[in-house]
């Protein structure tokens, strides 16, 4: 494998559909968060992103079968919107800068084929004295003031490092908007609890105008 690939399983029919990020990162946060969503909205595997910048292993399933470490595509159809979550067995190096722009890259080129007009990227951040729950970011500020409630505030000053952070700079470019959910996690690996506070917000924000209206707006 000499590049980043993805491997199309089947191509579903979808209007405009919105795409949910949930990889690894701090407190396995936004991975817990994703993975609520599939099993929620029943959602099916379509798409498998192969990279050789992941790690030189191979992941060995509960029946003894093989795969390399990967990132899954699925898709649902969840309160009249088209869903994409994306979820994954790890990410790029955080060493390599070249290797998280090209593998975002890619996806943010593999959603526009969809017509994919809206990302909701997840994470997890450390828990720290007088911080909320959840934090929000977002690529323009009318987004941010309508995702913020009791329990959730504006995540200021910083920086939101891979593809959680890194999806919605590059999908602004092409003029694709999002928001992204970070979850305070107590703890740097397993942080299920942060997780479901995070697809709780997730939810709501899938049921609401906000998602909706931006879809057909831009």
């Amino acid at each position: 494998m000499k590049e980043s690939f993805i491997r199309v399983l089947y191509r579903p029919v979808l209007n405009r559909p919105v795409l949910v990020e949930g990889l690894p990162g701090f407190g396995g946060v936004g991975e817990e968060a994703a993975h609520l969503l599939i099993d929620y909205a029943k959602a099916q595997l379509f798409a498998e992103l192969y990279s050789p910048h992941f790690p030189d292993y191979t992941i060995v399933d509960r029946s003894g079968i093989c795969n390399l470490p990967r990132y899954q595509f699925h898709w649902a159809r969840h309160d009249d919107v088209d869903l994409i979550i994306l979820t994954g067995d790890t990410q790029p190096s955080p060493d390599d800068l070249p290797a998280h722009y090209e593998v975002c890259g890619l996806i943010v080129d593999f959603i526009r084929e969809f017509d994919c007009r809206f990302i909701i990227s997840l994470g997890g951040m450390p828990l720290s004295a007088g911080k909320p729950a959840v934090c929000v970011a977002a690529t323009s500020p009318r987004f941010v003031k309508e995702v913020v409630e009791d329990g959730v505030a504006v995540y200021r000053n910083g920086m939101i490092a891979g593809a959680t952070g890194l999806l919605l700079g590059l999908a602004r470019i092409y003029g694709i908007h999002g928001i992204c959910l970070l979850g305070a996690a107590e703890k740097p690996i397993g942080d299920r609890e942060a997780g479901f506070r995070v697809f709780h917000l997730l939810t709501k924000l899938l049921k609401s105008d906000i998602i909706k209206n931006a879809i057909h707006q831009s």
